[in-house]
């Protein structure tokens, strides 16, 4: 079974909010890398190349020019949204595509989302 790690970018059918519906979209690995639930799931979030949602704190922008960026594996400039998750089972990830490198930006935007 493949290892996911926090910042890891995958390739998942992304539940939309009414769950259902989704879309093949990109997400990134929220969760702690030592979250031992036993379940076969992973915690994500949504990542989404629609620019207008960019600017809130819970969200971080993926300029794919630049050095990090081009390691994310995305096609587009993105927003990763840290204020839109879910939880999938392992077993509906079609493959990882890229890393986020950047965690401390990732869990500075999921401390504003849950307020810790």
């Amino acid at each position: 079974m493949t290892t996911y790690k926090q910042g890891d970018i995958i390739l998942i059918w992304f539940p939309d909010s009414n769950l259902m519906t989704a879309k093949k979209r990109p997400a990134v690995v929220l969760q702690s890398n030592n979250l031992q639930t036993g379940l076969g799931q992973l915690i994500i979030g949504m990542i989404t190349s629609n620019l207008i949602r960019k600017g809130h704190k819970s969200r971080i922008f993926v300029d794919i020019h630049t050095e990090i960026g081009q390691q994310t594996g995305l096609l587009s400039d993105s927003i990763i949204m840290t204020d839109n998750i879910a939880t999938v089972r392992l077993s509906e990830i079609y493959r990882r595509i890229g890393t986020f490198t950047e965690l401390d930006i990732l869990k500075g935007s999921l401390k504003h989302t849950f307020g810790l």
